[in-house]
């Protein structure tokens, strides 16, 4: 039998190695680790503080200050 001549590729072999390296510069940034209980944190988007907290210790944080403030208005 005669061997089968191998096909000319559809795509150029540099267009192929563009592609490959325009996927590896789209992986996510490293997430970073919760400042109290270790968990691994979502970027925040927008004009937030970072407190490297997961979203568990930030609500947590917020509901904390509405309470002392809540107590301070009855104090008062």
């Amino acid at each position: 039998m005669k061997k089968k001549p191998l096909p000319e590729p559809i795509i150029s072999p540099e267009i192929l190695e563009l592609a490959k390296k325009s996927v590896e510069a789209e992986k996510p940034a490293p997430r970073k680790r919760c400042a109290v209980c270790g968990a691994s944190c979502a970027p925040l988007t927008g004009p937030q503080n970072p407190d490297d907290l997961c979203w568990v210790c930030r609500r947590l944080k917020i509901s904390a200050w509405r309470d002392s403030d809540q107590q301070i208005s009855a104090q008062e």
